[in-house]
């Protein structure tokens, strides 16, 4: 499978969470070719702002895994991830981070760039379009 495949499955995540009334971010993580975590924001439902996509996917995997890190994983997430998120992605020691639109008022990049765990490989902009896009819409609608 390639990055745009799962992305395209975080893509369908950020919709759900649209739909729900969440701000339309969605995740995917995936090891060895096996998606282990499917998750969208959450924080409106759960009335909890640490329930972003990131954290709702870092718990399902490492609860699939019955450990808490996440080597040899990939998340693939429709925003880059913000200052909070990426220190729990640094404690997973997760691999690899595909995003898809970066996120310059929030995004880890501006604020934490060494927020990762060193050996973590990032890579931006996959289906970046799309991502920008349901957010877009989303945040018309509620103006």
């Amino acid at each position: 499978m390639t990055d745009e495949y799962y992305m395209r499955q975080a893509l369908i995540e950020a919709r759900q969470a649209g739909e729900a009334g969440e701000i339309p971010v969605g995740a995917v993580i995936v090891c060895r070719d096996r998606i282990l975590a499917r998750t969208h924001n959450l924080t409106q439902t759960l009335n909890d702002v640490t329930a972003h996509a990131e954290m709702q996917a870092i718990t399902a995997a490492a609860e699939t895994l019955g450990g808490k890190y996440l080597t040899d994983c990939t998340l693939y997430v429709t925003l880059e991830p913000c200052v909070m998120c990426a220190g729990a992605l640094g404690w997973s020691q997760i691999s690899r981070i595909v995003y898809g639109a970066s996120d310059p008022r929030r995004g880890y990049a501006l604020f934490a760039p060494k927020a990762l765990h060193p050996k973590t490989q990032v890579q931006g902009g996959v289906l970046q379009d799309e991502a920008l896009q349901l957010l877009k819409d989303f945040f018309s609608k509620k103006r």
